[in-house]
């Protein structure tokens, strides 16, 4: 899992005489401006498209919409430009436009922001448009896993947008426009709303933490490492052993799943359990064989005449070594919906994970934790969908044009 949580710091109010005089004396005595988060800039243009690489941003809304009746190719091609061209726009450097006809001006003030916004095709979208001779066999349905306890009305769909940004305002903008831009053409299936850590809030950059508290994405693959464009994306020249058409070259495929954590349940463990359970101390995320949190992970060491690594501990199912060398890119949020009907929070993971073939990849390690992952007494997967992500857009082109005009 990767996933983190934190909240922003905010300056409190000065104590003492009238409450407007007291917000104006406390809004003087605000920090400065963080500026480097609202000039922080990420290009829309590419051979792949923004928000896979990038670190995960403070702010993130997963959004599946389903085509309108009636909607066809061309409709959807005019649906994914007007999409492009309006990401275009609110992602340029510097001082970001809102698209014409949707000036609703809630974030006017600020800079990009690290906004990116990714789009992705659902197995239904294929059947819609009359592609279905486009469809790849890596998009086949995700299996069935015993411990499932999925919500359909919260999963799949035929287009999928995922937005972050590191500004609320910024991020909610982005939402609202592509919302209004489906127009006629596509309506809201499921929205899903999450966040991270928000940058400067620790002295010096670090491994979030997800709900649970631990240190969470320390292992996920670096783009600095051989194999990781193999392992996340699609070639140039497609990948015929997992049915990738040409359109796809420069892809990636990604599986979307709400993850709510027992946080009731876990909060009654003790830290020492906690730590068995994950395989890593709490404190600073070093594997419990030893080292510190960027130590690589030694599955056959013992302490004490036991394994170190607990035989269903979650670093050891999850490891690539555990599972014929399998590797996705975990890209998440955290999310919090209140409290849900059994009294308990309801808030988890609105996990994201990236790989050139979702069979080779999510598959088989979710096989492995749904059987062995001491973890999985605290989720609950309660949605999922598998999305085709294509490659990125060049200057003047629309993401997956490609595909609708090939």
């Amino acid at each position: 899992m990767l996933g983190t949580a934190g909240a922003a710091g905010a300056a409190g109010l000065v104590a003492g005489g009238a409450a407007g005089s007291g917000i104006a004396v406390a809004a003087q005595d605000r920090p400065a401006p963080l500026t480097g988060i609202g000039t922080g800039h990420i290009p829309f243009e590419g051979a792949h498209q923004a928000g896979i690489v990038e670190p995960t941003q403070a702010r993130g809304h997963l959004v599946a919409f389903d085509l309108a009746a009636g909607a066809d190719r061309a409709a959807a091609a005019a649906l994914l430009r007007r999409w492009s061209d309006a990401v275009r726009a609110m992602t340029a450097a510097g001082h970001p436009s809102t698209p014409a006809g949707y000036d609703d001006q809630v974030a006017g003030d600020a800079g990009p922001s690290s906004l990116t916004v990714t789009f992705g095709f659902g197995r239904g979208f294929f059947t819609r448009t009359g592609l279905t001779a486009q469809l790849p066999a890596a998009l086949a349905p995700l299996p069935d896993f015993p411990s499932d306890a999925l919500d359909p009305r919260r999963s799949d769909g035929d287009l999928w947008v995922q937005i972050g940004a590191d500004d609320a305002l910024v991020a909610f903008h982005a939402l609202r426009v592509i919302q209004k831009a489906a127009r006629d053409a596509a309506g809201v299936r499921w929205q899903m709303n999450g966040f991270n850590r928000t940058p400067g809030a620790t002295p010096a950059p670090m491994t979030g933490r997800n709900l649970m508290g631990q240190i969470d994405g320390t292992n996920n693959p670096r783009p600095s490492q051989p194999d990781f464009a193999r392992k996340v994306f699609v070639p140039a020249s497609g990948a015929p052993s997992s049915g990738s058409p040409a359109w796809m070259a420069g892809g990636s495929y990604a599986v979307v799943r709400r993850i709510r954590m027992l946080l009731d349940s876990w909060d009654h463990l003790s830290v020492t359990a906690q730590e068995r359970v994950i395989g890593r101390r709490k404190s600073d995320g070093a594997p419990l064989s030893g080292g510190t949190e960027t130590t690589a992970v030694d599955l056959d060491a013992f302490v004490h005449g036991s394994l170190a690594i607990a035989g269903d501990a979650h670093i050891r199912v999850a490891a690539p070594a555990s599972n014929s060398g399998a590797t996705m890119l975990r890209r998440a949020f955290s999310y919090h919906d209140g409290i849900g009907e059994d009294g308990a929070p309801d808030a988890g993971l609105l996990f994201v994970a990236w790989q050139a073939d979702p069979m080779r990849g999510f598959v088989p390690v979710q096989r492995k934790l749904d059987g062995g992952d001491g973890l999985s007494r605290f989720l609950r997967h309660e949605a999922s969908g598998l999305f085709a992500v294509p490659g990125g857009a060049g200057p003047g082109e629309y993401v997956g044009q490609r595909l609708l005009e090939g």
